[in-house]
């Protein structure tokens, strides 16, 4: 025996579609669907209808228009991929402009933390002028001599891409070209950090604000290691040096990562700038990146470097993204990726 065909009332419907039956009244009025009539003239709708109506509503949650929809709809000869390739363009150039606006809000932001606040006031009252670049050089291979313009450099500045993409040649060009620029390489690690710790032997001072540094962290989770203290050495040396660090994220694990970046974040508005390279999640948390940080992403096609804006749908958020992994994955990696950086 066959089960009975459902018909629903308009507030049923509209219940399990997710509208309102005003919606309901309006897609009928368009001559979008066309719900039963019961005898004594009440609307109902089977499952033709609500089928119908059910498309509909995907539509609109792509940001259709009705007019659209009934265009789609309505001919047989439409090619409703075609129109959904031309709304996917329209809103991905709509999500590029929303992620410039915020871009732009972002380094206004940026600007305020840094300037005092009379600056602040004189700027409301012109018109303001564009900065110029804080650093320009040409790009070193693969690139060809492309110019790069760095145009604000932030406390915090990360620098990533996928294997192969450049990253680390782009940092040792900008560890040349940044005033007091110095580039940390991975040798930092060789021989268990014996350079650092002989280093650290040497200057007491700066040896008491490595070990002070340290307990900070390990209160936080940090594992003490010759990969954290070398990487402490640099950040607390008392000089106006710019680092510019390979592969921040090698020898740690997640909870040392997560104790590292914390402490960066916690000290970096007041201090010396801070570029790292870096393809670890726990030390780029894209939902974690504020005002006083920055990212340029390397591509894998050869692009120039490009400015990155944390903010889902921004060009090359989805490419920084895919380039990110666990500390455990990286850790399963460290090898090959200390090979393919360091003649880079």
């Amino acid at each position: 025996m066959n089960a009975p065909t459902e018909y629903l009332n308009p507030t049923e419907a509209a219940r399990k579609l997710g509208v309102s039956v005003k919606a309901l009244r309006i897609y009928e009025q368009r001559g979008l669907i066309e719900p039963t009539r019961t005898e004594a003239g009440w609307r109902t709708y089977g499952p033709k209808a609500m089928d119908r109506a059910s498309e509909i509503v995907a539509l609109r949650a792509m940001g259709l228009s009705l007019a659209q929809i009934a265009n789609a709809l309505g001919q047989e000869d439409v090619d409703l991929d075609a129109l959904l390739a031309a709304h996917q363009s329209l809103l991905e150039g709509q999500m590029r402009q929303i992620a410039e606006k915020a871009e732009r809000v972002r380094q206004r932001r940026s600007h305020i933390a840094r300037r005092q606040p009379e600056e602040t006031a004189d700027e409301t009252r012109t018109s303001p002028t564009p900065a110029p670049p804080a650093v320009v050089f040409e790009l070193p291979w693969p690139w060809g001599g492309e110019r790069f313009e760095l145009l604000d450099i932030h406390p915090l500045n990360y620098v990533i891409g996928p294997l192969g993409s450049g990253k680390t040649r782009l940092a040792h060009r900008l560890a040349e070209t940044l005033p007091g620029g110095v580039f940390i390489g991975l040798d930092r690690l060789a021989d268990g950090a014996a350079k650092t710790k002989t280093q650290l032997a040497k200057d007491p001072g700066l040896s008491a604000r490595v070990e002070e540094a340290l307990t900070e962290l390990a209160a936080n989770g940090a594992e003490r290691s010759d990969a954290l203290l070398s990487l402490l050495a640099v950040l607390e040396r008392d000089c106006e040096e710019i680092p510019v660090i390979d592969l921040i994220e090698q020898g740690l694990h997640r909870p040392s990562q997560r104790a590292l970046i914390a402490y960066l974040r916690g000290r970096r508005a007041n201090t010396k700038p801070l570029f790292i390279i870096t393809r670890s999640s726990a030390i780029l948390d894209l939902d974690r990146v504020g005002v006083h940080e920055s990212i340029i992403l390397c591509p894998a096609n050869h692009s120039p470097p490009t400015p990155v804006t944390a903010y889902p749908g921004a060009p090359g958020y989805e490419a920084v993204a895919t380039c990110l992994a666990t500390p455990e994955i990286r850790a399963r990696t460290e090898g090959v990726i200390a090979i393919r950086t360091n003649p880079q």
